[in-house]
């Protein structure tokens, strides 16, 4: 079994992440490049043409927000003392996760941002019950998201504030139920995979460095195990399917926060695909915005990666059930419409 200091010694190695880096990138050039020659060779047709050209839209839209997010949970572990988060967040786990949750709409990038940095802060001593509400509340809250929600939604300002009080409610009410419920054990993860920090004598940008090496290999490749399921179900699910039950307000409800979780679309560009599903009553659109950025393929992937199975598993359900109940409930109280 091997001891920290072995642990750590294997962290600091630049040798080993120069290696995974490249690694990396040579796998998504080849990703890029093997779309193309797929494409050149089947003409464009069938099952396989189509599961290309969504993996590799998944993988490209992705990864800019997912580098944006490594690059930020390193600079959390390099430069930001544990104290500062001490100092921000209340003591009490109850008042943290509003707070955070709050904070959330600061960060402007998608959901694979969230993840790394949702990570970073936990390792950094902030309540895990507050680090999951930032986690769901920034793919969701934030500037850019809104802004593309009414630009998708025009005339219809409703919306926007509906998808922010759901996706709020949903990161909040999903922080405190874990506060209460949560383990610790189940984030063991995390504890496993911590790097050195400022405070452990690395110098800082060698800490950052290292971090963000480590961060963005691992979190990738997961993307990519993502980004292919989501292309899978693209392709095995009829579209036939969906259309069936667009008028049956319960059923289409469910439906609509599947196919969010099937299609793993950016929360940057989700909205407008809510808003061409017209066929559906609004509190369906809504759930399909509101659970899209915290409930996907992709990002159950991305969590498993950096909490572990346990985590996962419990939490992607939890959050679930959660933003469909927040979207059927703003969508009816504060839209108004069936």
């Amino acid at each position: 079994m091997s001891s920290r200091s072995e642990v750590r010694s294997k962290a600091a190695d630049p040798e080993s992440h120069t290696g995974v880096i490249a690694l990396l990138v040579t796998a998504i050039i080849a990703v890029l490049i093997g779309r193309q020659v797929l494409s050149f060779l089947i003409g464009g047709r069938g099952a396989v043409a189509t599961w290309t050209t969504v993996f590799s839209a998944i993988v490209v839209q992705a990864l800019p927000f997912l580098l944006l997010g490594v690059v930020l949970s390193g600079a959390i572990t390099a430069f930001v003392p544990a104290r500062v988060f001490s100092a921000i967040l209340p003591k009490r786990a109850s008042l943290a996760v509003p707070v955070a949750g709050a904070a959330g709409a600061l960060l402007p990038g998608c959901e694979c941002a969230s993840v790394p940095v949702a990570g970073r802060l936990v390792e950094r001593g902030v309540v895990p019950a507050a680090a999951l509400a930032f986690l769901l509340s920034a793919p969701s809250i934030n500037p850019i998201v809104l802004v593309a929600t009414a630009v998708a939604f025009p005339g219809q300002p409703m919306m926007v504030v509906g998808r922010f009080v759901a996706s709020l409610a949903t990161a909040v009410i999903v922080g405190w139920i874990w506060a209460r419920f949560g383990r610790p054990e189940w984030l063991g993860r995390v504890v496993a995979r911590r790097l050195p920090a400022a405070s452990d004598g690395t110098p800082r940008f060698e800490a950052f460095r290292l971090a963000v090496a480590h961060d963005f290999f691992e979190a990738g490749g997961f993307l990519v195990i993502g980004a292919a399921a989501a292309a899978t179900m693209n392709v095995v699910v009829p579209p036939s399917w969906i259309t069936a039950v667009a008028g049956v307000s319960v059923l289409s409800i469910l439906v609509l926060a599947l196919l969010a979780v099937v299609l793993s679309i950016c929360s940057e560009a989700d909205a407008f695909v809510a808003a061409s599903l017209t066929g559906f009553p609004v509190p369906a659109q809504l759930a399909f915005m509101v659970v899209g950025p915290v409930v996907d393929l992709k990002l159950i992937a991305l969590q498993t990666g950096t909490f572990g199975r346990a985590f996962a598993t419990r939490f992607a359900p939890l959050t679930f059930v959660v933003a469909v109940a927040a979207s059927v409930t703003t969508g009816l109280l504060l839209i108004g419409v069936a």
